[in-house]
């Protein structure tokens, strides 16, 4: 099973000093051309406040965010998963996690970064500021990454591959026999509304308790198994697959 992951506006600073950025030590180092070249592109646009405030969409509060991009070379780094915050990580909990769920999540999730092209959560990264959507000149990310990452996930993504990316990443890195799970609140009447925002937190939830639980799974069947077990809702619809935000919520005393 792999787990795919979005990355995450926000980063963790900080990290391991000694541990600095090695391209080939990540995983699908295949990828090395490609990162190097966005790393560049990155390095170029950042390196002026005007360019880097149009093309990493910066304002006056994350204007200072430009200059990790003019210290990767150099900066601390942490695991993938450690690196990353915000409403779908903060759930994980990862910096406190237990060595067999920290193997987990190494061994099965793999986020989309659109500075280094797929990743393993156990990779060592350092922080950056760059989205899907970034502009970095003549090298669009839209056409630079969707070939070669898709070629490099195609290694890995043996059986089934959850795929828990926003669109803009899901085209950055496209997968096509993916299982594209989808957030849902049933409200009155059994009337299920997709979530926007929110969707992160019950996904961090999900991917927090798979680690814990370390499962064995193969295929949608054990998936939902293992769900049950666990008393969260996988569902099959006409559309798809659909995650019931509800059945992971925090149990309350």
């Amino acid at each position: 099973m792999t787990v795919l992951l979005p990355p995450s506006e926000t980063k963790r600073e900080g990290g391991d000093p000694t541990r600095t950025l090695d391209l080939g030590a990540l995983s699908f180092p295949e990828l090395a051309d490609e990162r190097a070249a966005v790393i560049t592109a990155a390095r170029s646009v950042s390196s002026e406040e005007s360019t880097a405030r149009t093309a990493l969409k910066l304002g006056p509060r994350s204007i200072a965010e430009r200059f990790r991009n003019l210290a990767l070379d150099g900066a601390p780094t942490l695991p993938a998963i450690e690196r990353y915050t915000g409403v779908l990580y903060d759930p994980l909990e990862a910096a406190s996690a237990d060595q067999a769920t920290t193997r987990w999540w190494a061994d099965h999730v793999v986020v989309q970064s659109a500075m280094f092209g797929p990743v393993g959560a156990g990779d060592r990264i350092p922080a950056y500021r760059l989205s899907h959507d970034s502009r970095l000149g003549a090298l669009r990310l839209a056409k630079h990454w969707p070939d070669a990452a898709a070629r490099a996930l195609a290694t890995r993504s043996s059986g089934l591959v959850l795929d828990l990316r926003s669109e803009g990443y899901r085209a950055l890195g496209p997968v096509s026999d993916a299982v594209v799970l989808r957030v849902v609140s049933i409200g009155a009447g059994g009337r299920r509304t997709a979530l926007n925002h929110w969707n992160k937190t019950a996904k961090g939830r999900l991917v927090s308790l798979l680690g814990r639980s370390a499962p064995d799974v193969a295929d949608m069947d054990d998936l939902v198994a293992w769900a049950e077990e666990h008393g969260v809702a996988v569902e099959r619809t006409a559309d798809g697959w659909d995650l019931v935000a509800e059945s992971l919520e925090p149990v309350r005393a």
